[in-house]
């Protein structure tokens, strides 16, 4: 059985990024593990296009950046004013870059269907509501990825019975392949078949 391995090269802007967070008692911050997923995945995708929804502080939008080839763009979309000011503080020179302060509601509704390579859902937005639209979202070869999947102690009251139900809609959804992982606080990842 393999034992925990350390994750190499973590983003450089991570403590900076983590500061400006635990300044305002950001408590719910991607971590390594999920980031390093991410980054692998997006990898994968040359000159993609990626969603993310639910940039947060800009942790999770830190380490896909460092997948993400020099042609790729990435959209990430967080409602939290204070938030989505530390990710432009930090991210924002990017170009491969475009932070969008909103709902994440009003952004999916807007944005074209068969267009994104890998979509991250880091909120309710994409994920307990307008799934169906978020899932319209992604081209045949394309990833959708969640976390938060295992139980988690900031999980309030009948949140369980929403992340089951969740997953069940996603295991019944025959336009992709599914895989449900113990991996960091629980990842699931979708890819939509041709």
């Amino acid at each position: 059985m393999m034992t925990d391995l350390p994750i190499p090269q973590k983003p450089t802007l991570l403590a900076a990024i983590d500061a400006d967070a635990a300044a305002i008692s950001f408590g719910q911050p991607s971590d390594d593990l999920t980031g390093a997923f991410l980054r692998t995945f997006v990898a994968s995708k040359p000159a993609g296009n990626f969603l993310e929804l639910g940039t947060g502080a800009g942790r999770a939008t830190a380490w896909m950046l460092e997948g993400m080839t020099p042609d790729a763009h990435l959209i990430s979309v967080e409602s939290d004013e204070a938030l989505i000011q530390i990710a432009q503080k930090h991210l924002g020179s990017d170009s491969r870059l475009e932070l969008i302060h909103s709902l994440g509601e009003d952004v999916i509704v807007k944005l074209p269907q068969n267009h994104f390579d890998l979509i991250f859902a880091d909120t309710w937005p994409g994920k307990y509501n307008h799934l169906e639209e978020t899932l319209a979202l992604i081209k045949e070869g394309g990833f959708y990825i969640i976390d938060d999947m295992l139980p988690q102690p900031n999980w309030p009251e009948g949140h369980d019975k929403k992340a089951a139900n969740l997953i069940q809609t996603l295991e019944n959804d025959s336009r992709f392949q599914m895989v449900k992982m113990t991996w960091a606080s629980g990842v699931i990842v979708l890819v939509k078949q041709a």
